[in-house]
């Protein structure tokens, strides 16, 4: 039996071959690979044993649920017990892409992927690499992000590297995700769709296909059908602030991000040309702040449309709630 401590003395193998990590998965280890959101930490999705190898090199919440990603639609009916229309139709306009979608499970998929729940969250990524792993794979591969629990998502194979080297198999390297932000999930178990988490496909996206769909109530969250939403994420070790007055001095070690021009009298700082860029860069500076011992880091509030929705969502957790409202 495979476990993290056996794995933890030797070191996690770092391929750029799709053929690799699927046969090192396949033989059920924990592989990460890249996707246009952020970077995955896979297991078989069918087999819980290796499913729980994931929470333990992440060291990650049992009640967290995790997204099975796939190679190929087919694969999506081996997974659920039914199909809505609303489900399609989302499916035909946003797959492959950054579009996790819940559905009923079917008996095939364990507790310790949906965390006890009755729903599966499913996703057909974009990104040339992981297609190619995953159908390599050959079956539908359970992947939160590849970071240790709590932390900054890894939007490169450097960042996953720097959590969890030596508790996994192996990384699959590919570049920086496009993305840099987890993926929408929404909710079409019930009569209408529901948001339960912001990504790089908006509300208004999905509205134009689905008229109905909503954003999450707080009894929907409350449910925990969507990863990242019952614990604290995102965070990097600095203290994150989010919108308020420009400080007139910044205090030694801090840094800044968002859109436009940066002030003056910070250690580090990173320009962005507009929101989509600055969504791309975020968790990525987190990291660099860490790597010259940044202890604030100020962040620049932006309007919730579009992927700016998906931003201030990761700002207010990585700041634990302190956020001051836009302009």
């Amino acid at each position: 039996m495979h476990s993290v401590k056996k794995q933890m003395r030797v070191r996690t193998r770092i391929t750029a071959s799709p053929a690799v990590a699927a046969r090192l998965i396949r033989e059920g280890r924990v592989v990460a690979f890249p996707t246009e959101t952020v970077y995955g930490l896979g297991a078989l999705a069918l087999d819980e044993r290796s499913v729980r190898m994931i929470f333990d090199a992440k060291g990650r919440p049992a009640d967290n649920p995790l997204i099975v990603h796939i190679g190929a639609r087919e694969q999506v009916k081996e997974l659920v017990r039914k199909l809505p229309k609303s489900a399609e139709r989302l499916m035909d306009a946003f797959w492959p892409g950054p579009l996790t979608i819940v559905l009923p499970r079917s008996n095939r998929v364990s507790d310790a992927v949906t965390a006890g729940l009755d729903t599966v969250g499913i996703r057909l990524p974009s990104h040339p690499v992981a297609l190619a792993f995953l159908r390599v794979v050959g079956v539908p591969v359970a992947a939160p992000s590849a970071n240790r629990s709590g932390r900054p998502s890894p939007t490169s194979w450097q960042a996953v590297q720097q959590d969890l080297d030596g508790r996994i198999a192996a990384i699959l390297k590919g570049p920086r995700s496009r993305v840099g932000l987890e993926s929408t999930v929404v909710d079409c178990s019930g009569r209408v769709p529901v948001v339960l988490r912001a990504g790089a496909v908006s509300l208004e996206e999905l509205r134009e296909v689905v008229r109905g769909t909503r954003s999450a109530s707080r009894a929907d969250v409350e449910q925990g059908r969507s990863p990242g939403l019952r614990h604290r994420h995102y965070a990097p070790r600095a203290r994150v602030f989010v919108g308020g007055e420009t400080p007139a001095r910044f205090p030694a070690r801090s840094a800044w991000i968002g859109v436009g021009k940066a002030p003056r009298g910070v250690a580090l700082s990173e320009s962005c040309r507009d929101v989509r860029a600055y969504a791309r860069a975020l968790f990525h500076f987190f990291r660099r702040c860490e790597g010259v011992g940044i202890r604030q880091i100020y962040c620049q509030t932006v309007s919730t449309r579009g992927i700016g929705a998906a931003l201030m969502d990761r700002l207010r957790r990585a700041a634990a709630g302190s956020v001051k409202p836009v302009g």
